[in-house]
């Protein structure tokens, strides 16, 4: 009999908060209340952020980019530090960014590249962002593998990977803090829960400033999954978590948790060029799930022949080979429920294959929250077609402002407004005039419905079409402080 996921805690709390943000998202009147006469909340800057990255590589020969950036005002707003250093104790800075909109980065090469965790406060807290992007040559790792640092968590969601034959693939657990991180990680293939037969998925032990790897195969002991779902919690503690996906003769990356589990998800930024497309999805819940699968095109929504539906037991994780499904074109993959009144909560990834034959690289593209007001993604190159910009807007027309900073070298910062047509995906390649050095890319919701959005870094080597995607998430740079319903200084004169 097969094992079905609950729902988590954490994904029970995040519907609620979608349910109860109703009320924060309330246009105030005219006096600053809103619709029931209650002050409304105020937005503020968040006052500190903290990262956490994993280590980059275990190839000797790996080349790792680090960048970090703030968006926001060149200094002289106010005062704030930043740095990242290795995750363990005592260990040096790599990078300390001194103000807003400069981007600072560092390079390693070679196996011992440090994983990272860091914090900053004052004025570059909000929107802090850090990216880490690696490339090796040749190897059985090879490939260009990019991954966008971010908070620790108690709760992920990684879609898409596997204990098959010919692939090797990590979780990544880095602890920040100076207490240990207790983990679990359940694997849920095809058939529900893979039972670790001889293998350790509970109670893995993550020391203080430190981080740990494990290979998923060895939780399920000679059971090959093709493609599965890994579920990673802590029972104490709070940890960044990232898979690195190697498969033989394809390539390496990293595969991002999704977003959290939903009934409608967008899956931006899948290349133009792209020569295989298999979206994996699964349903943490009690419900199966039957999703209408559409594809965001520049010219509108369509749905793929022959997969215009998924359905998805409850506990079990589905597949669908979309093939060469952009045809030339970027888009991004739109997935909701069949029947509106049905609309089971669920979480994806899609495995991407650029090439062929010996040339093949390999990317992956997990479902990703909207920008929101602001999201910033690190680390672009200046080289042509270097860098792609992926925008969707699922369900209304939406315009953005889409700005590009100066480089890691130096350079003037240049901006563009775009507007994306809903149920399309517009592509943009962005970058600062006179640029030097890699620099950041941030996406301003102006109008409209919601955007969501994705970054293409391809960097070529020897005829392989190496890349990788990272999507742009809502930077939660302000936080909502509630103002006071009276007026209480009259207490005090």
């Amino acid at each position: 009999m097969k094992q079905r996921a609950p729902l988590t805690l954490a994904a029970v709390t995040a519907a609620l908060a979608a349910l109860t943000g109703l009320a924060a998202l309330t246009a105030p009147a005219a006096d600053g209340s809103t619709a029931d006469g209650k002050a409304a909340a105020a937005r503020m800057p968040v006052e500190r952020s903290l990262l956490v990255c994993p280590g980059p590589s275990s190839s000797d020969i790996a080349e790792t980019t680090y960048t970090a950036f703030t968006p926001g005002a060149p200094a002289g707003e106010g005062k704030g530090s930043a740095r990242l250093l290795g995750a363990t104790k005592d260990a040096k800075p790599v990078l300390e960014p001194k103000e807003p909109g400069k981007p600072v980065g560092a390079t390693a090469s070679g196996a011992d590249a440090p994983a990272l965790t860091g914090s900053a406060d004052g004025v570059l807290a909000p929107g802090w962002t850090a990216q880490l992007t690696t490339k090796v040559s040749v190897g059985r790792a090879r490939g260009v593998l990019g991954v966008g640092c971010t908070a620790p968590g108690t709760d992920f969601w990684f879609p898409a990977v596997s204990t098959a034959k010919g692939r090797e693939d990590y979780v990544h657990l880095t602890n920040p803090d100076d207490a240990a991180a207790i983990v679990d990680i359940k694997l849920f293939g095809p058939d529900g829960l893979a039972k670790p037969e001889g293998g350790a998925s509970e109670n893995i032990r993550v020391d203080p400033k430190s981080t740990k790897t494990v290979l998923l195969s060895s939780l399920v002991p000679g059971v090959q999954l093709a493609d599965a779902t890994a579920h990673v919690t802590t029972r104490a503690g709070r940890v960044g978590a990232s898979v690195q996906v190697a498969e033989e003769g394809v390539g390496a990356d990293w595969l991002p948790a999704s977003t959290d589990p939903a009934g409608s998800l967008v899956l931006p930024g899948i290349p133009a060029d792209a020569a295989s497309v298999r979206l994996v999805a699964f349903v943490p819940g009690d419900e199966d799930a039957d999703l209408k699968v559409r594809l965001a095109a520049p010219s509108g929504a369509i749905s793929p022949a022959g997969s215009e539906q998924l359905h998805v037991k409850a506990g079990m994780t589905a597949v669908v080979d979309l093939k060469d499904v952009t045809r030339g074109e970027a888009g991004s993959l739109l997935l909701g429920p069949a029947d509106a009144k049905k609309a089971a909560p669920v979480v994806a990834a899609v495995r991407v294959v650029r090439g062929s034959g010996a040339k093949q690289e390999l990317g992956f593209v997990p479902a990703s929250g909207p920008v929101g007001t602001r999201a910033t993604v690190a680390d672009n190159r200046p080289d042509e077609n270097a860098t792609v910009l992926s925008l969707t807007a699922p369900g209304a027309d939406a315009k953005v402002k889409v700005t590009a900073s100066p480089g890691t070298g130096g350079g003037e910062p240049a901006s563009q407004e775009v507007t994306v047509k809903a149920g399309t995906t517009q592509t943009l390649s962005l970058a600062p005039a006179g640029g030097k050095g890699s620099y950041a890319l941030t996406v301003e919701t102006l109008s409209g419905g919601p955007v969501h959005a994705a970054r293409t870094l391809s960097l070529p080597h020897e005829g392989i079409a190496m890349f990788t995607v990272q999507p742009l998430s809502d930077d939660h740079s302000t936080v909502a402080v509630p103002r006071a319903a009276q007026d209480l200084s009259v207490l005090t004169r």
